[in-house]
């Protein structure tokens, strides 16, 4: 299959996917007060409401079992079972944001939050620390030293703001860096990279089909790629350079991706790299930078001098 066959096949899969959660929701409003309790019943409850009869249901909402069957089909079910099918397919997806966890703080505690946003930070740092060879590190830093051109690319939220991040950490040394921001837009760029040029690629999976393939073109023309992603991932294969490591992702569909922690540290390792082997050309842009900064703000206080 053509990659623009695959990716007309994933939409139209996504188009025949039905989220019925988002759709009681929506239509909520519409419904008559008894049809109403009937979506409170299963809102509260979806696992409960895929496994519960029509007559459990019915009880659960405190209506009979012909209000049940009306209300599937004022949102657009053909019946009962038609709903359930659907409402099981859309919690397969949506499940971990249907949960809700502890919201009330005890003067002097730390909202329940707390533990998980830091705690994982802390716990993926470790990790790289653990699993990412420093040798590696400084592989990626003196390829980066030597690069001709340097594009940076992700796809996502948090692997796009960490391609930017990564143009951001090495610009300031003097590097030619751009980031991609679409994947037309790496395409493109990865194919007119030459050997001296380096691609650095950031994925959470590994899997995402338009990041691989932009490393897979950049390859072809021999440019040095690098990824920053997870182990043994499809990715982490087609780079001539891994910097991986895995992440348990704490099950809170409201508190970051651990992932992003560990990324941005290795980035912030490999950038830190770098400018040791640019050494003082690294070190004389840096200068630049701060004193221009300091002179427009007309500021003699100490500031951070990476940032």
């Amino acid at each position: 299959m053509s990659p623009t066959e695959e990716t007309a096949s994933y939409g139209d899969t996504a188009a025949r996917l039905p989220d019925i959660i988002g759709k009681i929701k929506d239509t909520y409003s519409e419904l008559r007060p008894a049809e109403q309790s009937v979506a409170n019943a299963i809102l509260s409850d979806v696992q409960e409401a895929v496994r519960a009869s029509n007559a459990e249901i019915a009880l659960r909402a405190g209506v009979s079992q012909p209000t049940v069957t009306r209300f599937c089909r004022s949102i657009g079910c053909e019946g009962v079972r038609d709903f359930k099918l659907q409402l099981a397919q859309s919690l397969a997806v949506g499940e971990a944001f249907l949960a809700s966890g502890p919201t009330e703080t005890l003067p002097g505690e730390h909202p329940p939050f707390w533990g998980s946003v830091l705690g994982e930070a802390r716990a993926a740092i470790r990790e790289v620390e653990r699993q990412v060879p420093p040798e590696d590190v400084l592989k990626a830093a003196e390829i980066l030293s030597n690069a001709g051109r340097i594009a940076t690319f992700g796809v996502g939220g948090s692997s796009a703001s960490l391609a930017l991040e990564a143009q951001v950490r090495l610009f300031r040394y003097g590097l030619a860096v751009e980031v991609c921001n679409e994947p037309y837009m790496a395409r493109m760029t990865a194919a007119t990279l030459k050997p001296g040029d380096v691609f650095l690629a950031i994925s959470a999976t590994g899997r995402t089909p338009e990041v691989i393939e932009a490393v897979e073109v950049a390859n072809r023309y021999g440019a040095r790629t690098i990824a920053i992603t997870s182990p043994s991932s499809p990715l982490a294969n087609a780079a001539s350079l891994t910097l991986s490591v895995h992440i348990a992702e704490y099950p809170d569909a409201l508190t970051p991706s651990a992932s992003r922690f560990a990324f941005l540290a290795i980035l912030d390792v490999v950038a830190a790299g770098t400018g040791y082997r640019l050494g003082p050309k690294a070190r004389e842009n840096l200068r630049r930078i701060k004193f221009n900064i300091m002179h427009a703000r007309q500021s003699e206080a100490l500031e951070p001098l990476g940032d």
